[in-house]
C-alpha cells in the first residue's frame, strides 16, 4: 500500500472532535468533550419503599414528576405501595410511556427533599455514582430528548409490557452521554445549567404573567355578563349604568346563516387549499400551524355550502366541544367535519360580543348540558341554534366586545413572548450540546 493511501485511511479512521457550536469562553480552550455510557456514571435502583413514609409520585410529560394527590386529588397507590420504588433527592425516574413529545418515555429529575415512590410496573430509576454528571445538567439532556433518540432504534412498533414500552435497562444503560472532559468538566456542566435555568426562570415569569391576564379576563368576563338567573351584569360601563335589563333571545335568530360541514370529507393532499379541522379551532384563537390541504378541484364540490368569510364565527360541536375562534381572513379554505360557521345579523348581534359570549362560563355550561355522549361529547347544530343568548342593545355589545378583545390582543402578545422563549431555550440547547449524532458517531 502506498504512503499516501495509508495516510488517507488514517485520516478516515480519525472521530471528529466531539465539541459544542457555543461554549462559554473560559472554557473554549479546554479539552474536547467526550462520551459516557449511562450506565458507566449511574446505576439502576432497585430499593423499594416497604414500610417507610413516602410521597407517591406521578409524572407529567414535560412537566415531571408531581405527587398523586396533586395530580390526581388523592393517593393512588393503594395495596401496591409497598413495592413502590424508593426516590431520594437527585434520583431519576424513567416512565416507560409513550406520550406525543416523548414517544420513548420521559425521564424526570426529582428535586425534592422527602422520601417519594413510584410505581414499579411502569418505572426504572437510577441515580448518578459519583459528582458528574451533575444532575441537573443531565436533566437538561433528557429534557431534550437524549434518551428518545438513543432507544426508538431498540423499541419494536406496538412492544409493550402492561401497558407501558417494552424497553431493556440495558439499552437504557447504554445510553451515550456527552460530557466535558477534563479538570473543569464539572465547572462547565454548572455553567450551562446555570444559563439554562436562568432562562427557565424568565420562561415561568412569563407564564405567570400569561396566567395572570386570561385569569383577570375571567373575572371580568363573569363581572360583564349576567350571572345565572340575573339579568343584568354586576358591572356595566358608565354610559350603559341605565341601559336596562338585557334581552334572551335564541341563537337562531341572532344569526343570519348557520353553514354546517357534514359528509364525507375529500382526500388530503400535499398542497392545495388549507384544511381547516376541528383541531385547528381553539378555545378563542385559530391554529393554522398544522398544515393540511385538500386538492384544489375539490374545492368547490366541498364547500358549496358556503365559504367563511371575516367575521363567522367557527365553533367545534364535537371532539373537541365548544371551541370558538373568529375567522380571521377572506381567502380559499376548506373546512372539515365537526365545524359549523355562525354569521350574525349586524344588527341584532355583534359577532364579537358573540364570539366572547361562546366563550364565557354561562354559555359553556350550557352547551356541555345539551351535549350527549359519554366518552366525546357532542351538540347537534340543530340544538345548539335552539340556546338562548342574552345580550344587550347592540351599542353596549360593542363595547363590551371591543374591551375584551383588547385584553385578548394582550393575552396574546404576552404568549407569543413566551414562545419565543421557548422557541430561544430550544435553540440555545442546540448550540450548548453536541448534537445527538455527533454522541453516536
Amino acid at each position: 500500500m502506498s504512503r499516501k493511501m495509508k495516510t488517507s485511511a488514517t485520516k478516515e479512521e480519525v472521530a471528529p472532535a466531539l465539541v459544542p457550536k457555543l461554549r462559554f469562553p473560559a472554557f473554549r480552550g479546554a479539552e474536547d468533550w467526550t462520551t459516557a455510557t449511562l450506565g458507566s456514571v449511574a446505576k439502576v435502583s432497585t430499593e423499594k419503599v416497604g414500610d417507610k413514609a413516602c410521597i407517591p409520585m406521578s409524572i407529567t410529560s414535560g412537566v415531571g414528576l408531581v405527587s398523586q394527590t396533586e395530580k390526581f386529588g388523592r393517593i393512588i397507590a393503594g395495596s401496591s405501595y409497598a413495592n413502590y420504588l424508593l426516590l431520594k433527592k437527585d434520583d431519576f425516574a424513567y416512565n416507560k410511556s409513550a406520550t406525543k413529545e416523548y414517544p420513548e418515555g420521559f425521564i424526570a429529575l426529582y428535586s425534592g427533599n422527602d422520601l417519594a415512590a413510584v410505581p414499579n410496573s411502569i418505572f426504572t430509576c437510577f441515580r448518578i455514582n459519583g459528582e458528574s454528571p451533575v444532575p441537573q445538567y443531565l436533566n437538561y439532556l433528557f429534557l431534550g430528548n437524549l434518551h428518545g433518540k438513543w432507544l426508538r432504534k431498540f423499541i419494536e412498533v406496538g412492544a409493550r409490557a402492561h401497558g407501558s414500552l417494552s424497553i431493556n435497562n440495558g439499552d437504557l444503560l447504554a445510553l451515550p452521554v456527552p460530557l466535558p472532559s477534563g479538570k473543569t468538566s464539572v465547572r462547565e456542566q454548572h455553567k450551562i445549567v446555570e444559563c439554562l435555568s436562568s432562562v427557565d426562570e424568565l420562561m415561568d415569569a412569563q407564564g405567570r404573567k400569561v396566567d395572570s391576564l386570561k385569569t383577570h379576563k375571567k373575572g371580568l368576563m363573569q363581572q360583564l355578563f349576567p350571572r345565572e338567573g340575573e339579568t343584568q351584569p354586576r358591572f356595566r360601563f358608565p354610559e350603559y349604568q341605565n341601559g336596562g335589563e338585557w334581552e334572551v333571545t335564541e341563537l337562531n335568530h341572532c344569526l343570519e346563516r348557520i353553514i354546517d360541514y357534514r359528509g364525507k370529507p375529500p382526500p388530503k393532499a400535499e398542497s392545495g387549499v388549507p384544511l381547516i379541522t376541528a383541531k385547528n379551532v381553539r378555545f378563542g384563537w385559530l391554529d393554522m400551524t398544522n398544515d393540511e390541504y385538500i386538492d384544489a378541484e375539490a374545492y368547490d364540490e366541498w364547500m358549496t355550502k358556503g365559504i367563511p368569510k371575516v367575521g363567522d364565527i367557527l365553533f367545534t360541536t364535537e371532539a373537541p366541544l365548544g371551541n370558538v375562534a373568529l375567522f380571521p381572513n377572506d381567502g380559499k379554505f376548506a373546512l372539515g367535519q365537526r365545524i359549523i360557521t355562525l354569521r350574525c345579523k349586524t344588527k341584532k348581534c355583534v359577532p364579537e360580543f358573540l364570539f366572547q359570549s361562546l366563550l364565557g362560563p354561562q354559555m359553556q355550561q350550557t352547551i356541555d348540558f345539551h351535549s350527549t355522549g359519554s366518552t366525546a361529547k357532542g351538540i347537534k347544530s340543530s340544538v345548539f341554534i335552539t340556546l338562548n343568548l342574552r345580550h344587550p342593545k347592540v351599542e353596549e355589545q360593542q363595547r363590551i366586545a371591543s374591551c375584551l378583545s383588547s385584553l385578548d390582543a394582550l393575552i396574546t402578545a404576552e404568549t407569543q413572548k413566551l414562545v419565543a422563549l421557548k422557541t430561544h431555550k430550544k435553540g440555545l440547547m442546540q448550540q450548548l450540546f453536541p448534537s445527538p449524532e455527533e454522541v453516536e458517531a
